[in-house]
């Protein structure tokens, strides 16, 4: 299976690359996997420039063609002032449009959220609900996975490379997450969708 890995935080040093490369270790023996690390991100804000898909950046055309090829989108998310990171919601807001519809299509996207203590369900659910209204609006045939996975004590449990760090719960929780998504990735592309 393609999946695309979406690292949603432009901070460096973030916790959310740790979770991306975690998640990107364990999909990799089996399965083709693009990460998009978000610290290269460049898209401009909607007042800022327009956006055409011939004239992309370097990121924003790696950020397409990841999700084109993809049959699953993980997008991991910080939990950023109770929600998600700028960044990823200005990505939603000028993807999320006529143009770049087909990058939504036939997908199955699935949420992450991160946090340097107990949280990252926020986030989440927002991006759940953003994601939904795309496909709603847009009359796509893709589906947003109902399980999240939510990294509390990032820092504890994944060194900067994504190396577990002996947290079983922890190392259960991702594995058991991954194994439902995937579950929903097959399914829904075996569905003929």
């Amino acid at each position: 299976m393609n999946i695309c890995i979406l690292s949603g935080s432009a901070r460096e040093n973030n916790n959310t690359i740790r979770v991306a490369l975690a998640i990107k270790q364990l999909l990799e023996p089996i399965h083709q996997v693009q990460l998009i690390d978000f610290r290269m991100y460049d898209i401009p804000f909607l007042n800022q420039a327009e956006i055409h898909p011939e004239k992309l950046s370097t990121f924003q055309q790696q950020l397409a063609n990841s999700m084109e090829a993809a049959q699953l989108v993980l997008i991991i998310s910080p939990e950023y002032n109770w929600s998600t990171t700028p960044e990823i919601l200005n990505f939603l807001h000028r993807f999320g449009d006529k143009e770049f519809s087909h990058l939504f299509h036939n997908k199955v996207f699935s949420l992450v959220g991160v946090s340097t203590g107990k949280g990252g369900k926020t986030p989440a659910l927002h991006l759940t609900t953003i994601l939904n209204k795309i496909i709603s609006f847009l009359n796509l045939d893709a589906v947003v996975s109902p399980k999240i996975f939510e990294s509390h004590f990032t820092k504890e449990v994944l060194d900067e490379k994504g190396a577990m760090q002996g947290n079983l719960a922890y190392e259960q929780g991702l594995k058991q997450y991954l194994d439902y998504t995937l579950r929903v990735a097959q399914r829904w592309q075996q569905s003929g969708t």
